[in-house]
């Protein structure tokens, strides 16, 4: 059988203990047990969050948590800024639109950071924003947003702050409380380990405060069901049960390993990887400020189809990278360092990245990346 080894940066691979936890025979979601499962799922879920605040889980991609992120707190004609530096900023500028706001899209060269003091100046300038959506990884760039600066900002408003954490939940450091976030939107696929099946967002007190006003249509994901019975707990449709069984098991992982060790292990491997990528003579596309330790975007020597790259890595080798979207396709590749990977994995991948550059022509000394990154990795 040919190997299938994911470095994609979402989904990720699932390790074999969670892999059991998926394969437990179904139970009923409107019993006891499910209900000890559910408590236990949203308990962790706060942990890694790091925060006290509601955490509703939603039967969805990532997607669906955006979305209900936007129609939850916000009515048609509000007035939001939304952070475009990349695909996934796009995104909630498309959400945001397709609910009638007024979205003012503060657009940002891809694979740089947040501009917080532009935003800082169109919330003085105009006291009618109500809200400011950004991206804590932007997966399509490898760049990490200052969610902490930002929150200072935003705390001395009445707009809420609200953060796309799918890529970044449970990979890099995200304190929704102490950072003063209102609405994170996160999902099961990525930092978590586990199949795509599960949305997460989380609220805020100011942000619930929002929600009895909110106009925008909703049913499926009108966050208010899930809050009436939160408490007891339980969920207002029926819930993607064996998800939320493995979903337990991923966050018992998580605390085992510890949360900070859990970030440090991530940060390791992405300095490995950009040390391998610096050996074969490859330049990253964020800049060393904002650069995300959840996955890293590296540009393509010229002259190498980028596509070309990642095919032959999948297809011939069962290694799967990313490729590059929109106008970066075919001009960088993405490697993912989240969920359940150590540095035998990333050695593998590399090792195959020299050997597919290789056989594209691309001229360099085999192995130096490899040794580049078990240096790293050697390190105490």
């Amino acid at each position: 059988m040919k190997r299938n080894m994911l470095l994609t940066p979402g989904p990720t691979q699932v390790p074999s203990r969670l892999c059991q936890a998926l394969g437990k025979p179904i139970i009923h979601h409107r019993t006891p047990q499910f209900q000890a499962y559910l408590k236990e799922a949203i308990e962790g879920l706060q942990d890694v969050f790091q925060t006290k605040n509601d955490i509703y889980i939603i039967a969805s991609s990532g997607t669906g948590a955006m979305d209900a992120s936007v129609s939850n707190f916000f009515s048609p004609s509000d007035k939001i800024i939304s952070v475009e530096g990349g695909k996934f900023g796009e995104r909630w500028s498309e959400i945001a639109r397709a609910y009638g706001l007024d979205c003012h899209a503060l657009k940002q060269e891809w694979g740089r950071t947040v501009n917080i003091d532009e935003i800082k100046k169109l919330l003085e300038s105009d006291k009618e924003i109500k809200g400011v959506f950004v991206t804590l990884c932007e997966t399509s760039t490898g760049v990490t947003t200052d969610i902490k600066k930002l929150g200072e900002v935003m705390a001395r408003t009445d707009a809420l702050l609200i953060v796309d954490a799918v890529s970044g939940l449970g990979a890099v450091e995200l304190k929704t409380d102490d950072w003063k976030v209102d609405v994170v939107a996160a999902a099961s696929h990525k930092g978590l380990m586990l199949p795509p099946g599960l949305g997460f967002v989380s609220v805020s007190e100011k942000a619930k405060a929002r929600m009895d006003a909110s106009t925008c249509p909703k049913f499926y994901l009108d966050l208010k069901k899930y809050k009436k019975v939160f408490s007891k707990p339980d969920t207002p449709f029926t819930p993607a049960i064996g998800l939320v069984v493995a979903l337990t098991e991923s966050l018992r992982m998580i605390k085992e390993t510890g949360l900070e060790n859990v970030f440090a292990h991530h940060a390791r491997l992405a300095k490995g990887t950009r040390a391998a990528a610096e050996a074969l003579g490859l330049s990253l596309l964020a800049d060393d400020a904002s650069i995300s330790n959840a996955v890293t975007a590296i540009n393509v020597p010229d002259g190498i189809d980028g596509a070309k790259l990642v095919k032959l890595m999948r297809d011939t080798y069962g290694i799967s990278m990313a490729g590059g979207q929109a106008h970066l396709k075919g001009k960088i590749i993405r490697i993912a360092h989240m969920g359940a990977l150590d540095e035998y994995d990333m050695l593998l991948g590399i090792s195959v990245l020299e050997k597919a550059l290789k056989e594209l022509g691309y001229k360099f000394e085999l192995g130096v990346g490899v040794a580049a990154a078990q240096k790293v990795f050697n390190e105490d």
